[in-house]
């Protein structure tokens, strides 16, 4: 038995704002609910609402820029840049500039659409 597994077909989650997310490990792929680890491209101008997720959440940024709004900061990551963000944090994720950001996220545990608390928009 191997003690291994290569993802090739991760689970494309589906999305109405232009955003690709292909998560490769996670609830939703795997059945993983103590980590998830997406790869995501967020288009131009996108945003998402502000929400205060009951997850840890890394993310590193591959192309592009992203801004944070944690609490009441802007925090922009650029290029090779990381952050963690504590669970219980309201924190807002956009990309409000005019080239694509393209990075990975890293949920603990995994993402879950009931534990993220989006605010209504």
């Amino acid at each position: 038995m191997k003690k291994y597994f290569i993802q090739k077909s991760p689970f494309i989650v589906p999305t109405t704002d232009g955003k690709l997310i292909e998560e490769h490990f996670g609830k939703a792929s795997d059945g993983n609910s103590n980590i998830s680890i997406a790869h995501m491209i967020a288009p131009p101008h996108w945003s998402e609402p502000f929400q205060t997720p009951e997850f840890d959440e890394y993310t590193f940024i591959i192309k592009g820029k992203k801004q944070f709004i944690i609490e009441d900061e802007v925090v922009i990551l650029e290029v090779g840049q990381s952050i963690k963000i504590e669970k219980n944090t309201r924190v807002q994720y956009s990309n409000p500039f005019d080239e694509v950001c393209e990075y990975i996220a890293i949920c603990q545990p995994a993402f879950d659409f009931e534990k993220v608390n989006r605010e209504e928009a």
